[in-house]
């Protein structure tokens, strides 16, 4: 279906080549899984299936491609939307339709297809993405899991024959993101598309079958094998690609891999000589003291959107010095949180004490000076052209000295990281270090409590450490940090506390291997029970919630703990 013969492609816009000298063959029927850390041009090779490039991103290439027959320099962006159906990250860019039944049908609207044929085929595809019910919604107030099923279902109905999914998890809460990969699965039995999947959550994918991966670095290809091959060899670790966490809790037991035939599904991993192992390997788990000076609280707090309560009779209080994970399902209430406590929403039931004073009738200014608020997409926060004067735009809205400003945005940068940095305009930087720049503008003003909207959000594993790192550095500096996250690893490695929203309502307030290894709370708030939890509970140890916190413990001991 695909074969890639010694290609090359460079960008008009860069330096060196993004892909090179690729060669690879996609047979009919297969589902790939493309890997790799930021920048090793997977999206790029993405973009060259569906015609991104060269028709939209300019750029020149050598070597040969072909599409299921066509070649590449030869076909538009039209002619490859016939064989390669393209679902995005960002699910809202795709949609088209003012209903989710128009969405769905706009593709063969523009075919020009008889009604009767076209209702069929809606109705078909909307039963088998489990969309029935929703058809009159607008796409827009679906849920983040219903809005992917969206744009899966007017991809299928075009019945390509080659399906790509670029990052399909990026902004999931964990059981929708499971649900996402069975649903990706269950269609890929029903149909047999040609699956290609870009995503860098190794173990997520993993949760159905996946015949190889392909796993890229600096545009070239490193790896082509079966996932079993990949996890053991030591190439995940040498590209700085995470691997799942049962696995490094089985290489830490001294467990040999190699007499695995598969080593993709945690819960066939049983047997008498695992559970010795692991037993044997625990370690204790030592508790952790328990902070004392309040924060911040909240007394009684409700919201609501005309008759419609999203905070429900919220008692919380947050202790300085604290690192703690707010989780969730899309939609649990966690933005309107955190807009409550900055003030961009008004109180209407309730109060807000900060150290035993309340702050109810702060002005969102007022409030700014002891809370900083970091959202999901840094671009949202970030308003001009040089670093520098980003994170001096804060302290010159208040009228700092001009040689005060200077001194304390260059200290604020060397503790970011980005003093070397200071005189780049912010569109040279990457990701990770926008996200880094829009900390910093927070950071200068000396807030005393950090809230960040899903932190590594989109970031390879290497820029994830990074930025946990750095978050640990400004924790210790005495930083009180409230991260909102779906990353039950972020959660579970760099945390001590746990707060669980559903429906608006803190439901459970615990230690996060408790909440991960607690069925009814994991299914209530659309987590996932860890697969360390799984592990030790499938092999039978007797404490395997202890096993979980003894592991992460370990674990975090490079980092010096919190």
């Amino acid at each position: 279906m695909i074969e890639f013969h010694d290609f090359t492609f460079q960008y008009d816009s860069q330096a060196e080549p993004t892909l090179k000298n690729i060669n690879l063959s996609i047979n009919q029927g297969e589902k790939i899984l493309i890997m790799g850390p930021s920048g090793s041009g997977k999206s790029t090779l993405g973009k060259c299936l569906n015609g991104i490039i060269p028709q939209n991103e300019q750029g020149s290439f050598t070597g040969d491609l072909t599409i299921n027959g066509k070649v590449f320099s030869e076909s538009s962006i039209y002619d490859l939307s016939l064989d390669v159906g393209t679902v995005l990250q960002d699910t809202d860019s795709q949609f088209v339709g003012l209903t989710v039944a128009e969405d769905i049908a706009f593709s063969l609207e523009n075919e020009m297809v008889e009604q009767a044929e076209m209702r069929a085929a809606v109705n078909y595809w909307s039963e088998k993405t489990n969309l029935s019910a929703q058809l009159e919604k607008r796409p827009q107030d679906l849920s983040g899991g219903q809005k992917q099923r969206v744009t899966m279902a007017g991809v299928l109905i075009d019945e390509t024959p080659i399906l790509l999914f670029d990052e399909p998890l990026a902004n999931l809460d964990p059981q929708t993101g499971y649900e996402a990969i069975q649903m990706i699965d269950q269609l890929y039995q029903l149909q047999k598309f040609t699956t290609i999947i870009i995503e860098h959550r190794l173990e997520e994918v993993l949760a159905a079958p996946i015949d190889r991966v392909i796993l890229m670095n600096e545009g070239a290809i490193i790896a082509d094998m079966t996932p079993t091959k990949l996890l053991q060899s030591d190439l995940l670790a040498e590209y700085g690609i995470r691997e799942p966490l049962y696995i490094s809790a089985l290489k830490r037991a001294g467990i040999s891999l190699l007499d695995f035939s598969d080593l993709t599904q945690v819960d066939q991993l049983v047997s008498p000589e695992i559970s010795a192992a692991l037993a044997k390997s625990r370690g204790a788990f030592k508790p952790i003291p328990e902070k004392e000076q309040p924060l911040l609280t909240l007394s009684n707090l409700s919201f609501g959107f005309g008759n419609e309560l999203v905070i429900k009779d919220i008692d919380l209080t947050l202790y300085e010095g604290e690192m703690v994970s707010l989780v969730g399902h899309n939609g649990a209430g966690k933005s309107t949180l955190s807009n409550l406590i900055t003030g961009f929403y008004p109180l209407q039931t309730g109060d807000l004490l900060w150290k035993n004073q309340s702050i109810a009738n702060e002005s969102i200014k007022e409030r700014a000076d002891k809370i900083g608020y970091v959202l999901q997409n840094s671009n949202q926060m970030l308003s001009k052209n040089m670093i520098f004067e980003e994170v001096a735009l804060g302290l010159e809205n208040r009228g700092v000295d001009p040689a005060v400003i200077q001194e304390k945005v260059f200290e604020t940068l060397k503790v970011c990281g980005l003093y070397e940095f200071r005189n780049w305009p912010i569109s040279a930087l990457s990701h990770g270090q926008k996200r880094r720049v829009a900390i910093a503008a927070i950071l200068v003003l000396e807030p005393e409590l950090l809230i960040l909207d899903e932190p590594t959000a989109g970031q390879d594993y290497y820029h994830y450490n990074e930025m946990m790192l750095f978050l640990r550095k400004l924790n210790q500096r005495g930083i009180t940090i409230l991260m909102i996250t779906h990353d039950m690893h972020l959660m579970l490695e760099h945390t001590r506390r746990t707060l669980v929203l559903k429906e608006g309502k803190i439901i459970a307030d615990e230690a996060p291997a408790t909440v991960l290894s607690t069925a009814d709370l994991v299914a209530s708030a659309s987590l996932r029970e860890t697969s360390l939890y799984r592990l030790a509970k499938n092999n039978h140890l007797t404490d395997a919630t202890g096993f979980v916190s003894a592991f992460i413990q370990h674990e975090e001991a490079p980092y010096g703990g919190l």
